[in-house]
């Protein structure tokens, strides 16, 4: 009984730290955020990355971690240092409730690309990407893991090395991105990212 108390406090307690984000407000606050990432989250450049259909958790986490300093994106800096939490979930519920738009592979990459997403590359210690981000790269929503499928591939290749590079370090003490990304060849990596792009 003791224990099933402590558990409902400690429950009440996260519940009332968690911020129910409000889609319609947070349109209204992307007015800025479109000139980068598109007017409903589906980036046109390359290297900004596209927001629509991300899960919430994660880009909550994402936002924060820019705007606190334990992820360093300097272009991003201006746009979120005076965001609240209240802000950063209301922007993250409108650009996950957004549809994303799919991209396209390249036809010369796919079959390496594909068999290190559903494979990994076993002799390297590299794990299979799906046991992640899922089958169709949708994501884990409820684990906080992010959803890969359309994403341009120019950015998720300069997410990978900047993880291998250790100039990523918000995968947490776990390192599981660094550590994966670090055993990846340039070549490993490139294909992966075309192939992400692809998936729908």
């Amino acid at each position: 009984m003791k224990n099933l108390l402590i558990s409902l406090i400690v429950s009440a307690g996260l519940m009332s730290v968690a911020h129910a984000g409000d889609a319609d407000a947070g349109k209204a606050k992307a007015a800025t955020c479109g000139a980068c990432h598109g007017a409903d989250g589906n980036s046109l450049a390359p290297t900004f990355p596209k927001l629509a259909g991300q899960g919430e958790r994660y880009l909550i986490k994402q936002i924060k971690d820019i705007r606190d300093g334990a992820r360093q994106v300097p272009e991003m800096t201006a746009f979120v240092t005076g965001l609240s939490d209240e802000d950063i979930a209301d922007l993250s519920a409108y650009y996950a409730s957004q549809a994303p738009t799919a991209g396209g592979a390249d036809e010369n990459l796919v079959e390496l690309g594909q068999r290190i997403y559903r494979a990994g590359v076993e002799e390297k210690g590299i794990p299979a990407c799906l046991a992640c981000h899922g089958p169709a790269g949708a994501g884990i929503e409820s684990a906080g893991f992010p959803r890969l499928a359309g994403q341009h591939a120019d950015y998720t290749k300069a997410q990978l090395n900047k993880f291998s590079m250790d100039q990523r370090q918000n995968d947490g003490d776990t390192r599981i991105m660094r550590n994966i990304a670090n055993r990846m060849h340039a070549t490993e990596i490139e294909a992966v990212a075309s192939y992400i792009q692809g998936l729908r």
